[in-house]
């Protein structure tokens, strides 16, 4: 049975219409014949979206009713005995409700198994639910969401659509009642769907579907047998050798991007095979930093041929331009070996090559590359050594029997000896000994006599000839082995500078998805993800990404060519081939790996220790402040009931009572319970209900205000309560002669108010009034700071946005 196809229209936010268009697109396809049935749709109460459902079959829930509250759910058994051809599932990500009758702890569960019945469901889906973006998320709108869904459930899809809507007429809807209530809209425009929060989310949801559609372009180039790029948007790749032209080519490749927008900029450093290279780290690393500073990003692969590591880098990235430096070399070493931007270009297809000069190209005629060693034996240069032995030695005999050649058989030996000396070096002891041995057949056939003969008549010819066949093999067996020890040595030195270049990027704090792209371009691997288990999820054991690189990373174990396990919970899992011998390095890279997943987990920990404790360390001082006010109110009150003055006694008490209401308000404030309601709020009544709640004192204090004053942006009741509880401060630091003052000015676009009080007493920046005032003036947009006059004022400065400039 063929698996049933998905469709998602992805949104980011609630509101911007995926349940519209879901119905929409169900009513179309009801249209056009399809049979066509609603699982599960969740229209909240909006009367358009429910009369698009209109004349759609729709498939009765599940319902249970806990505490006297009715809850529903899709029933999956009905829907899949009714076997439409496509289902109409809302909200992907929903948690089911326990006890509705379904055997799933999450809805896109359902979904997979209507999938598997061959059935095609439609859904919705908002970005904020993709387990990737969940802590992206938080920080932009600074709440947490718990219904998350696993990537690779939404990558599965066959087609996703994105809902969008500006944030203005997103923000319109919500104010006109189309989304929420009207008891939850102020609220909501003022926290999760400020402008600054939806551009963020939106920006977020095109980025992840611009990735989406770039994974499915690659694996359909892949499927394909695609190997020319195609130029979706341009990517502008410069090659990096560690050389002082570095920046130049990195500037110049810049500027070349910066002239296209939305393209990309890419720079490649590759490291050779055998992982001797003369680069300066330091001056790479100074490269990296700038390339990423410009907005690029750096990358280095490991390739026998530089040439063939670039392209094959290029057509991988989709690169549509390739930036490398003019030669250094000279003209006398290019005659005899064209430079790499030649061959680049030779090979580079479609792919545009810009070779570009700098001033160290071609800086002399007697420059020259430091020779790089040998890189051992191999069976390429196996057979190249037996093969060049096969063609050289009859060469050499022709030539040597050649008339106007005059030379006795120790001149011949000595030629031999040499050709048998270049065969060992290029192919080692084998291929030596059988030249060795092949040369003194052809010296004895011809140069010994009898000639065209295999005896030998003289004593010493023959130990010519066997000596000669000793020195060969001695040099044979000397260069294999020196072969194998060079081979040796170069293994050791790249394992130790892949483990060195990895503990190096985490000493310097490379997240953990740079390290894995590291991994990733030491070994040549398409893809690498770092898969971490948690045995403790339902329905079973389940395996999440930590973190990924390359194209097309592995999501499950089962995923991957290649798999180096941390431990029981942690595993590296990758995609293309290893050989053999690099899978012990592969294991001391993910244990690195493992280490710094660890480290980071312990510093986030910490960090949350630490945020705690420092909660804590607040919430003791706050209590500490809280005890000295009440005990000070109540002990003024005491001693007023004892001189029977019952007015002083009351106000004492009702301070004291205002003080509890404070430390109550601002944990309210603290836990997210403390209700806003912003809005235009004209600051002359704002400051006369401030002067009346203080009463005759309130007369004292100097207000000053601008000729043409615009309103401010706040919570009346909460920024008079503010006012007045700063003021009544302001009083009580002041002496009679020299009351508070509060003059206000206009700022571009905010409001600034200063409270100053006499030279009495300074300010307590950590006291309970101050702390509720300041925490209650941000929640309303502004800032609230103590002045910094050295202590002999009281003096506080407020400022809040003006209304003409909020949106």
């Amino acid at each position: 049975m063929a698996r049933g196809r998905l469709r998602i229209y992805l949104g980011a936010a609630p509101g911007v219409g995926k349940t519209y268009a879901m119905l929409e697109e169900g009513q179309r396809l009801r249209a056009s014949g399809a049979d066509v049935v609603a699982g599960f749709v969740e229209p909240h109460g909006r009367r358009p979206t429910a009369a698009m459902a209109e004349g759609l079959e729709t498939v009765e829930r599940h319902r249970v009713t806990h505490r006297g509250v009715e809850f529903t759910e899709m029933d999956l058994d009905a829907v899949l005995a009714r076997r439409p051809q496509v289902a109409l599932v809302d909200e992907l990500a929903h948690t089911n409700v326990a006890g509705t009758g379904t055997r799933n702890a999450k809805r896109w569960q359902d979904v997979e198994e209507l999938l598997d019945a061959g059935i095609d469901v439609v859904t919705t889906l908002n970005v904020q639910h993709l387990e990737s973006l969940n802590d992206v998320v938080r920080q932009i709108t600074g709440v947490c969401q718990r219904e998350t869904l696993p990537d690779e459930v939404a990558r599965r899809a066959d087609q996703i659509e994105l809902v969008d809507l500006p944030p203005e007429v997103l923000r319109r809807r919500l104010a006109h009642g189309a989304i929420y209530p009207p008891d939850r809209i102020e609220a909501a425009l003022t926290h999760y769907f400020r402008v600054g929060n939806l551009i963020a989310l939106r920006e977020l949801a095109l980025l992840w579907l611009a990735d989406r559609v770039e994974e499915g372009l690659q694996r359909y180039r892949a499927e394909h047998g695609i190997a020319a790029p195609w130029e979706t948007r341009e990517r502008i790749m410069v090659g990096l050798t560690g050389g002082p032209e570095g920046e130049t080519l990195i500037r110049r490749a810049a500027r070349i991007a910066a002239r296209t927008p939305g393209s990309e900029l890419l720079a490649l450093h590759v490291v050779p095979a055998d992982g001797l290279t003369h680069t300066d780290p330091g001056a790479l690393a100074a490269q990296r930093a700038l390339v990423e500073s410009l907005g690029g990003t750096y990358h280095q692969t490991t390739g026998e041929s530089l040439v063939e590591a670039l392209l094959q880098f290029a057509r991988a990235e989709n690169v549509t331009q390739i930036v490398l430096g003019a030669s250094r070399r000279g003209r006398l070493s290019l005659l005899l070996d064209a430079g790499v931007g030649h061959r680049t270009i030779r090979g580079s297809g479609p792919i545009d090559v810009h070779v570009v000069t700098h001033e160290e190209a071609a800086g002399s005629a007697f420059t020259t590359r430091k020779p790089s060693p040998g890189r051992g034996t191999g069976p390429r240069r196996f057979w190249f050594a037996t093969a060049g032995a096969a063609l050289l030695l009859p060469a050499l005999t022709l030539i040597l029997t050649a008339p106007a050649t005059r030379l006795d058989l120790s001149g011949v030996l000595v030629v031999f000896l040499v050709a048998v000396v270049v065969t060992a070096l290029v192919g080692g002891l084998v291929p030596a000994l059988a030249a060795a041995i092949a040369a003194a057949v052809l010296a004895d056939y011809y140069f010994t006599t009898p000639v065209h003969s295999l005896r030998v008549e003289h004593g010493g010819e023959v130990l010519a000839l066997v000596g000669f066949v000793v020195t060969a093999a001695l040099v044979g067996a000397a260069t294999d082995a020196a072969a194998r020890r060079t081979r040796q040595a170069v293994r050791a030195t790249w394992e130790a500078q892949v483990l060195s270049r990895l503990a190096s990027a985490m000493m310097h704090g490379r997240d953990l998805p740079t390290l894995v792209e590291q991994v990733r371009e030491h070994f040549g691997l398409t893809g690498a993800s770092l898969l971490e288990r948690d045995p403790d999820a339902s329905p079973g054991p389940r395996w999440y990404v930590v973190a990924s690189a390359g194209a097309d990373p592995p999501e499950q174990p089962y995923q991957a060519d290649v798999e180096s396990p941390v431990s029981d919970n942690l595993t590296l899992a990758a995609r293309g081939s290893l050989a053999t011998e690099d899978q012990r390095i592969l294991g001391a890279c993910a244990a690195q790996l493992g280490m710094a997943h660890l480290h980071g987990r312990l510093a986030r920990h910490a960090a949350e220790t630490d945020t705690l404790a420092a909660a804590e360390r607040t919430r003791a001082s706050l209590i500490r402040a809280a005890d000295r006010d009440l005990r000070e109110r109540l002990r003024t009150a005491d001693e007023a009931l004892a001189r029977h003055d019952t007015d002083t006694a009351q106000a004492s008490i009702r301070r004291a009572a205002q003080v509890v209401a404070n430390l109550a308000d601002l944990d309210r404030l603290q836990g997210g319970a403390l209700d806003l309601y912003l809005r235009p709020v004209d600051l002359d009544e704002v400051l006369t209900a401030v002067l009346d709640d203080l009463g005759p004192g309130g007369r004292t204090i100097e207000v000053r205000l601008p000729e043409q004053q615009p309103d401010v942006i706040a919570d009346a009741a909460l920024l008079t309560r503010v006012l007045t509880a700063l003021a009544a401060d302001a009083l009580r630091h002041s002496p009679p002669q020299r009351p508070p003052a509060l003059p206000t000015e206009v700022l571009d676009s905010r409001l600034r108010i200063r409270l100053t009080g006499g030279p009495d007493g300074a300010p307590r920046p950590d006291s309970l009034t101050l702390r509720l005032s300041r925490d209650l003036t941000e929640a309303m947009g502004g800032t609230l700071e103590p002045a910094d006059d050295g202590g002999r004022l009281f003096s506080v400065t407020l400022t809040l946005p003006a209304a003409s400039t909020h949106p």
